[in-house]
């Protein structure tokens, strides 16, 4: 499975705002660090999406890839997220990929 097939499912339900759906992309027991204190698994990530305002959107491009064994992936992303009422916000990604759903997400603001 390709990065960008799993970042654009994760994508499509970060734009939608579908905090179930965003978390369906994960593994059960996936460590999530987004930009509050971290959580694990699929009910926490809902939660943390859930918590995120109406008419966010996420554009991502793929700067590097690993393939770490068969069914895993290492990949490095830069992310912009927009909102309605804010500037854009633009972090770095770490995701691990295994088989078709994220494993691991480590975002880091620079700057």
């Amino acid at each position: 499975m390709a990065v960008t097939d799993v970042m654009d499912r994760w994508k499509d339900a970060v734009d939608a705002h579908e905090p179930e759906r965003v978390a369906a992309n994960f593994t059960e027991d996936a460590i999530f660090q987004g930009l509050k204190p971290y959580g694990v698994g699929r009910e926490a990530i809902a939660r943390y999406y859930d918590s995120q305002p109406f008419g966010l959107k996420a554009e991502y491009e793929v700067l590097e890839t690993r393939q770490l064994a068969e069914d895993l992936v290492l990949g490095y992303l830069e992310v912009d997220f927009s909102f309605v009422d804010r500037p854009t916000i633009t972090v770095n990604l770490s995701v691990l990929i295994k088989g078709d759903l994220i494993a691991h997400y480590q975002v880091s603001r620079l700057g």
